[in-house]
């Protein structure tokens, strides 16, 4: 049985990837924080089936502690700050946990298990203002936020480990992916959520950002198979992982409207304090690498995202 850790377990992907893993014979290892505040309502279903450690990716020991008590065959890092817009109210925060946390993860490994192979969650977030559409991973990397800039280092260290160390090490650089479980914080669950408020009349409007912002969106239970598949091959290496397909805030909003039979232009308004800055090119996976050497490809399309989003958030609210 091997042993995977994965940090960042109690959110939308490491539940997923939890579940993914579980499915497979491993024997699960989160790592959580010792807060009062953390939330596990995402593992509520698989928390008899797995193992919580605490530590912290701020905190050198506790993660050595966990290194070497579980000594895990596979190490998934999804861990850290990973909201943009807090990132500019927290810069030094995204940066010791989104950053330096990577370096502080492949040390621990590097000197305690270095058979292990490891996965670095990246994002799409690095090309920020890119300068072609699709991207690939020979795009020029330009974040425009402190969360983007924090995952570029992420992105290099791992790349640094790999080719000086000899580690194990790949990135993943993951489009946006969404699910019922993902936090109201993100465009898409705060539209599939505002979609059953006002079914429900418990609201009468939603007030987004440019609705012809694009985004490439896919289904979060899909993509943890994709940073599974990595590091089962033979040769570690990056990939790009998204639909390469773009769609529009007002396509997302059209559709989840019409999942509760209603028509999105009788609510939606759009509110010039949600606006980001536009992009020159829209931020658009190639995963033609990803599909040949991987055999991976989405399962849920876009429609069916935004259904299951939709549904799920009716029978939250009571539907």
């Amino acid at each position: 049985m091997k042993t995977a850790l994965i940090t960042g377990i109690t959110g939308q992907d490491g539940s997923y990837l939890a579940e993914f893993l579980l499915a497979k014979g491993y024997r699960v290892v989160g790592m959580v924080r010792r807060t009062s505040t953390i939330d596990y309502s995402r593992i509520e279903h698989i928390q008899d089936q797995i193992e919580l450690a605490h530590g912290d990716l701020l905190d050198q020991g506790s993660l050595y502690a966990i290194f070497d008590a579980y000594r895990p065959d596979e190490v998934y890092n999804l861990g850290g700050q990973s909201n943009v817009q807090l990132s500019w109210s927290q810069a030094v925060l995204t940066a010791e946990s989104t950053a330096l946390g990577v370096t502080r993860l492949l040390d621990c490994m590097r000197q305690v298990t270095p058979a292990s192979r490891f996965y670095q969650a990246s994002t799409s977030e690095i090309f920020g203002d890119a300068d072609e559409s699709p991207q690939t991973l020979t795009t020029h990397l330009n974040p425009r936020n402190p969360y983007g800039v924090a995952k570029v280092y992420g992105h290099l260290i791992t790349q640094n480990y790999r080719q000086r160390q000899g580690l194990f090490a790949v990135s993943g650089v993951l489009y946006n992916h969404e699910s019922p479980r993902r936090g109201l914080d993100f465009v898409t669950r705060k539209i599939t959520h505002g979609v059953a408020q006002i079914k429900l009349g418990l609201a009468t409007e939603l007030r987004l950002g440019n609705l012809d912002a694009q985004r490439d969106w896919g289904f979060a239970g899909d993509y943890v198979q994709a940073m599974w598949l990595m590091l089962q091959q033979d040769q570690p290496v990056d990939y790009v992982v998204g639909t390469g397909q773009l769609h529009t805030v007002r396509d997302f909003c059209r559709i989840a409207f019409e999942v509760a039979n209603l028509d999105y232009r009788n609510y939606v308004v759009e509110d010039p304090a949600f606006f980001r800055p536009t992009e020159r090119f829209p931020l658009l996976a190639d995963p033609s690498q990803t599909i040949a050497d991987l055999g991976w490809l989405p399962q849920v399309d876009f429609e069916g995202l935004i259904e299951m989003m939709v549904t799920a958030d009716l029978a939250a609210l009571g539907a």
